[in-house]
């Protein structure tokens, strides 16, 4: 095992808070017409960021404190790596004692949940590339109504983290975590995994009823079936498939023929990294990066906001669409029935590029 996360601060500017919500503050950018397309790193290790702390000399009596540090750190090994991504946690969102303790056990459960397999994981982009980025095209803004940070509303009493988890800025998505793993992350925030027609409409720019996007009574293939058939085609971007736009041109691991955590890294970009990759709503990567996990309630009464759950659904294209084109990719295409069961079943499907993101109700 390394040597632990040193707790000297590497900070990535400008994270400030604002109104209770952390993150890379910044105005809306729409119409870009030419996405920055930064060189990819050349291997997982990265540069450590300069730190933007002020000395308290050099700052006035009045001034608030910084904002607390973003980890900029790779370790050779998952324990060291957890670590970095507790600390960025507890930095960035502000979790609660509570909250931290409840989430490293969940992680603690597991033998592979992390950011990828540090031994084999190249990840395209570091978190620097990404905050460069980010300083030239900064993110939608987060929603105070929400009561917690890198959240938007997509409906009424509804609001859906901005990134796949850990839902921050500019770090790399949580991966190999099984669908009821996943609730219980979310459930350690007061928050639950999304069901399949709130992550859709997020991306589509807007949430249809429940009795609208689901058959309920039907198989689930027969729902499946029925709701792709009349579906709106349309990409979080806008009407025209265009994969260059997000996080897809990554790679699988040259020996990664089936999933194993020996031989696939999660080659992952750090999360927000494209600005034109976001809904009408203000949600990053729908497209490329992660899968997702969701909720896919087969009886009105699995619906997440009545406190059900029913079998897990996994959406969304993941980081090597550019170069193989698993499967469809729009924002309310439903998934077939892969790896099917119930959600909170403890043998639920895991892979190294399937993660997920949570929803809040109001």
């Amino acid at each position: 095992m390394s040597k632990p996360v040193s707790s000297k601060a590497r900070a990535v500017a400008p994270f400030v808070v604002l109104a209770g919500v952390g993150g890379i503050s910044g105005v809306v950018v729409r119409g870009l017409r030419d996405p920055p397309r930064p060189r990819p790193a050349p291997s997982a290790s990265v540069t450590k960021l300069p730190s933007a702390r002020v000395e308290p000399s050099a700052a006035p009596s009045s001034a608030p404190p910084p904002a607390p540090p973003f980890l900029d750190e790779s370790p050779d090994n998952l324990p060291a790596q957890r670590e970095v991504l507790f600390t960025n946690l507890q930095n960035q969102l502000g979790l609660s004692d509570e909250a931290l303790q409840k989430t490293r056990e969940i992680f603690a459960r597991s033998r592979w949940m992390g950011q990828g397999n540090p031994k084999i994981t190249k990840h395209p982009m570091s978190r620097a590339e990404c905050v460069a980025i980010q300083q030239q095209h900064p993110p939608r803004p987060a929603d105070p109504r929400c009561g917690a940070p890198n959240m938007v509303t997509i409906a009424a009493k509804l609001c859906i983290d901005q990134y796949e988890y850990p839902n921050l800025a500019c770090d790399y998505p949580v991966t190999w975590v099984k669908s009821n793993e996943a609730q219980e992350l979310c459930q350690a925030q007061g928050k639950r995994l999304c069901d399949a027609h709130e992550w859709e409409g997020a991306c589509a720019g807007a949430v249809r009823t429940p009795e609208q996007d689901y058959a309920f009574g039907q198989r689930r293939l027969m729902q499946e079936y029925l709701h792709n058939k009349e579906r709106e085609v349309t990409w979080a971007y806008g009407k025209t498939k265009n994969h260059v736009l997000c996080a897809t041109g990554s790679r699988k691991s040259p020996k990664c023929y089936a999933p194993t955590w020996e031989l696939c890294g999660t080659n992952t970009y750090p999360a927000g990294a494209f600005p034109e990759c976001v809904s009408p709503l203000g949600v990053y990567d729908q497209h490329g990066n992660a899968a997702e996990h969701m909720n896919l309630p087969l009886v009105a009464e699995e619906l997440g906001n009545r406190g059900g759950t029913g079998e897990n659904e996994m959406k969304g294209s993941w980081f090597i669409f550019q170069q193989f084109e698993a499967h469809e990719d729009d924002c309310r295409w439903r998934a077939p029935a892969w790896h099917e069961g119930k959600l909170m079943a403890d043998d639920a499907h895991r892979n190294y590029h399937l993660g997920f993101r949570c929803c809040k109700d109001l």
